[in-house]
């Protein structure tokens, strides 16, 4: 229960940084509390956590997007305000840079969107 409250909090607010203190009150448990209980969920601590999600659903949101986005106005809408160090995680992560992921989208059409097999693809850091 505590880390479902914690990731629902987490996906509401995506666009912003999220302080484990805050998330601790949301959950209702201290830190240490908070960090086993997301290992023992998912294997890794809040914060790996949250930054994985939210790279995901950046991915997603670049191969998704069908308007004149910009990889700037998807990252600043999932958190990330510092984009040399967003581009660089997800090269780390996915393999190819936002823009690629973006522009790739654009050729490939969308009719192979699969968000299932996007989540399993993610590197976790």
């Amino acid at each position: 229960m505590v880390v479902k409250r914690a990731e629902a909090y987490i996906r509401a607010h995506f666009d912003a940084p999220i302080p484990i203190s805050r998330l601790c009150r949301v959950a209702g448990v201290s830190e240490r509390g908070l960090r086993n209980a997301f290992y023992g969920v998912h294997g890794m601590g809040p914060k790996r956590w949250m930054l994985n999600e939210r790279l995901m659903h950046t991915q997603i949101a670049l191969r998704a997007s069908r308007s004149a986005t910009t990889v700037t106005e998807v990252a600043t809408d999932f958190g990330f305000y510092q984009l040399g160090r967003f581009a660089a995680i997800y090269k780390k992560t996915f393999g190819e840079a936002p823009s690629e992921t973006l522009h790739a989208g654009f050729v490939r059409g969308r009719s192979t969107h699969n968000p299932k097999k996007e989540h399993s693809d993610v590197l976790w850091l």
